[in-house]
C-alpha cells in the first residue's frame, strides 16, 4: 500500500496537469510566419489554405504581424468576405500586431483593409472547432466537426452483430488507466 498512494498522486498530477496544460489558449501568428499576411505569390499558396491544414479552438488568439502603415485586418461577414467589402468591418484592426480571441466556435472572416488587396487573395476564412464534451469526465476533443447524414438510411438497414470476441464497453483513452492499474497490480 506504501507504494500504491505515491503512484496515483504521481498519476492525478499528471492528468490533471495534461488536462489544464489542453485548455490554455494558443497564441497562433496567422500564416505561421511574420509577414506572412500579404497578397498571396500563387493561388496555390494561401492563407485559407493554411488554415485548412491547422485546428482552431475556442479561446486560441490570432496574432497578425504586418505593416501598419500599408494594411490593416477587417473582420467581416460572410458576403463581405466573398464580396471583398471594405466599407462595413464587423471589427477594424490597424496596429501592425493584431491580436483576435476566437470566442465562439463556427466560422470567422477577415480580410485586408488595403485598396485591392483582398480581391488578390489577401484574406483568410477558418472554423473553430466545438467543443465535444462526450468523451470522458474532465477531457476535451477537439476533432472533425459532427456532419449530420444529408438522408436517413431505410428504416429495414440494422447494424451487424458485433463477432463474440468483440471488445464491448471500451472507451478511446482508458488504454492508459488500464496500463496503470495493471502496474499497481503487478507491484
Amino acid at each position: 500500500m506504501g507504494i500504491i498512494v505515491p503512484v496515483l498522486t504521481l498519476v492525478y498530477l499528471l492528468l490533471t496537469t495534461v488536462s489544464h496544460a489542453a485548455s490554455k489558449p494558443r497564441m497562433i501568428l496567422v500564416g505561421g510566419y511574420v509577414g506572412s499576411w500579404k497578397v498571396p505569390d500563387s493561388p496555390s499558396n494561401t492563407l485559407n489554405h493554411w488554415a485548412e491544414a491547422n485546428r482552431f479552438k475556442v479561446g486560441d488568439v490570432l496574432v497578425w504581424a504586418y505593416d501598419a502603415k500599408v494594411d490593416s485586418v477587417l473582420q467581416v461577414t460572410k458576403e463581405d468576405y466573398d464580396s471583398c467589402n471594405t466599407s462595413k468591418p464587423l471589427k477594424q484592426f490597424n496596429d501592425g500586431d493584431t491580436k483576435f480571441k476566437l470566442d465562439n466556435s463556427g466560422p470567422y472572416f477577415f480580410i485586408s483593409g488595403a485598396p485591392g488587396s483582398c480581391t488578390k487573395g489577401e484574406r483568410i476564412h477558418l472554423v473553430v472547432l466545438a467543443e465535444r464534451n462526450n468523451v470522458g469526465a474532465g477531457s476535451r476533443d477537439f476533432g472533425s466537426p459532427k456532419v449530420s447524414p444529408v438522408s436517413s438510411p431505410p428504416a429495414s438497414t440494422h447494424a451487424p452483430a458485433p463477432a463474440p470476441n468483440a471488445a464491448v464497453g471500451l472507451k478511446v483513452g482508458s488504454g492508459f488507466l488500464t496500463a496503470v492499474a495493471i502496474g499497481l497490480a503487478m507491484a
